[in-house]
C-alpha cells in the first residue's frame, strides 16, 4: 500500500508543488532546529510519525494547509514567511528570531532565564 500512496502522491504534484513543498520543508527543518527541537518532537506536537515529518522536510509529501497555522505559531513567524512569500513592509511585534529567542528562553529554567535577565541589563545599560 506504501507504494501505491507514494507512486500516487507523486503523480498528483506538479514540478511547481515538488519544487514548493521541498522548500517548505528544508524551511521547517531549519526552524525546527532553531528551535532545538528533534523530528520526533516536533511530530508529537503535531500528532504525526516520525516518519511522516521525515517525509515533510524531505519533500516527499505535501504538508496539509490545515497545519501551516500550528507551524507559523510554533515558529513565531506568519503563513507567508513560512511558505517562503517575502516578508511585508507591515511589522507587528518583535522579529521572528527574536520571538523564537523569547520564548526558548521562556522554557529555561528559572535560574537560567535570571542568568540571561542579568546579562541583557548588562548589555544594554553598556549600550545606553
Amino acid at each position: 500500500m506504501q507504494n501505491i500512496h507514494d507512486h500516487f502522491v507523486s503523480e498528483t504534484m506538479t514540478d511547481g508543488d515538488t519544487d514548493f513543498f521541498k522548500r517548505l520543508g528544508r524551511r521547517v527543518a531549519e526552524l525546527r532546529k532553531e528551535m532545538h527541537l528533534t523530528q520526533v518532537q516536533l511530530a508529537e506536537i503535531l500528532n504525526i510519525s516520525q516518519q511522516h515529518m521525515a517525509s515533510f522536510e524531505a519533500g516527499r509529501r505535501k504538508i496539509p494547509a490545515s497545519m501551516l497555522p500550528t507551524l507559523a505559531q510554533l515558529f513565531a513567524i506568519s503563513i507567508d514567511e513560512l511558505v517562503g512569500m517575502k516578508g511585508q513592509a507591515t511589522k507587528r511585534g518583535p522579529a521572528p528570531k527574536l520571538q523564537r529567542q523569547i520564548e526558548q528562553i521562556s522554557r529555561l529554567p528559572k535560574t537560567k532565564q535570571r542568568f540571561v535577565m542579568e546579562m541583557l541589563d548588562t548589555v544594554l545599560q553598556q549600550a545606553s
